[in-house]
């Protein structure tokens, strides 16, 4: 895989890797699994070791615990349990990259641990040797783990990469934790700036239902508006029950003009139905519809019945298909895992590359640099400082603003103006 060769300040020594051997089982009388077809073979949680280097923590769930019994017999035959995957094909792509710094002589010393161990859990690892010259700390975590790592990096004032959970789970003054998937509030500061930038004389409509999830998304456009440095958008707010038909939105759009609809709701079904209606009127009522960043997960919306409807939603996230690591790394995890990867593969292969070189290069001083735009593998990421408090502005944490909008249907771009949208940047890797 073709590499961009970045000087160590470390002499030029490359890791032995460790984890390549497939899982080891909690005895070593098991014949490990291996590979076939659409089953990936599970890591061994450790470390690709290399005293005296730059040294990464991974956090990810692997579920090893219920991956064998007591015994050291794998439970699901030839099977592979959904519930395994994230964890492990992040793990997969971390892996990818490390085999790629590897071929650029890099040195590192990555440790890999299961947050669903019981034999050693998070608080266990935190105090653990082997922790105590971590740099940086990469987690796939959720809420409780989220607590956990960040108030360690704070302690021990390195970066916390939290790759996926889009929450700051109420934590400040942690200038050390880095979120990567933005927030539903940076979602909606990037609507509303593209609406800004884009159709801010066109109508524009909310659609939403009762409920205090979508109060509190009204509250974050309401909020937006008022604190915006440019002309604030005027946005008609329309709230719907549960069986709402074309009758109660066609009073809200124009024929005339293309209307901006904001589904103001994280609820799929409610977004599904919103779009299903709209779509019917299309051909008098012109519309565009922005959705929320879960609507990557309907597949609905590449059926005929929405053809020639715009629907968007937005995520920090976006793989360009013709991208040429894009391209190389879809071989080699077919090759290797009979199987093609999915995002999570993509996420684990950037992140690690991204900020392993960050952290290579800068060492301690990685604080400062981590908002630094070099490195980029698929994605152009926009670390800010996010400041909650405008009184004190104390530093709460670091926060990716970087979207894209991405039609739901095809899952291509979209360009404002129907123009093609170009290809994202390619670096040097």
């Amino acid at each position: 895989m073709p590499g961009r060769t970045q000087t160590s300040p470390a002499p030029q020594t490359p890791v032995q890797p460790s984890t390549h051997t497939p899982l080891q089982p909690p005895t070593s009388t098991q014949t490990p699994l291996q590979s076939q077809p659409g089953t990936p073979t599970l890591p061994a949680p450790g470390t690709r070791t290399d005293t005296g280097a730059a040294q990464i923590a991974i956090f990810v769930p692997l579920y090893l615990d219920s991956a064998f019994d007591a015994t050291g017999n794998y439970r699901y035959d030839n099977n592979f349990p959904k519930f395994l995957n994230p964890g492990l094909e992040f793990y997969e792509g971390a892996q990818m990259a490390l085999d790629s710094l590897q071929k650029e002589k890099l040195r590192l010393d990555v440790h890999l641990y299961d947050t669903r161990s019981s034999a050693q859990g998070i608080a266990d690892v935190l105090h653990s040797p082997d922790f105590q010259n971590t740099g940086l700390i990469i987690g796939l975590v959720e809420n409780g783990e989220l607590q956990q790592l960040a108030n360690a990096a704070a302690a021990r004032h390195i970066p916390f990469i939290n790759v996926n959970f889009p929450n700051d789970g109420g934590i400040t003054n942690n200038p050390e934790l880095v979120i990567l998937n933005s927030t539903l509030r940076t979602h909606c500061e990037g609507i509303y700036k593209f609406l800004q930038k884009n159709y801010p004389t066109r109508p524009i409509v909310l659609f939403r239902k009762s409920g205090s999830q979508e109060d509190r998304l009204l509250r974050y456009f309401t909020e937006i508006g008022k604190t915006t440095a440019s002309v604030p958008l005027k946005i008609k707010i329309v709230t719907l029950d549960e069986n709402f038909d074309t009758e109660k939105l066609v009073p809200s759009l124009d024929s005339e003009r293309t209307t901006l609809c904001i589904a103001g709701s994280l609820d799929e079904n409610f977004g599904v139905r919103l779009c299903q209606q709209l779509s019917s009127l299309n051909k008098t009522y012109p519309s565009i519809i922005l959705g929320m960043p879960n609507w990557d997960n309907i597949t609905d919306f590449s059926k005929p019945d929405y053809a020639g409807e715009d629907i968007l939603f937005t995520t920090p996230f976006y793989m360009n298909p013709a991208d040429n690591l894009v391209i190389s790394l879809t071989q080699d995890f077919r090759t290797r895992f009979f199987s093609r990867p999915s995002d999570m593969v993509f996420r684990g292969y950037e992140t690690t590359y991204r900020f392993a070189k960050l952290l290579l290069q800068y060492g301690a001083g990685i604080n400062g640099s981590i908002g630094e735009k070099k490195y980029r593998v698929f994605n152009d990421f926009d670390i800010e400082p996010v400041f909650l408090n405008r009184q004190n502005m104390v530093l709460d944490y670091f926060e990716n603003k970087k979207l894209y909008f991405v039609q739901a249907g095809d899952h291509n771009l979209f360009e404002p103006g129907g123009k093609k949208p170009a290809a994202p940047k390619e670096a040097a890797r």
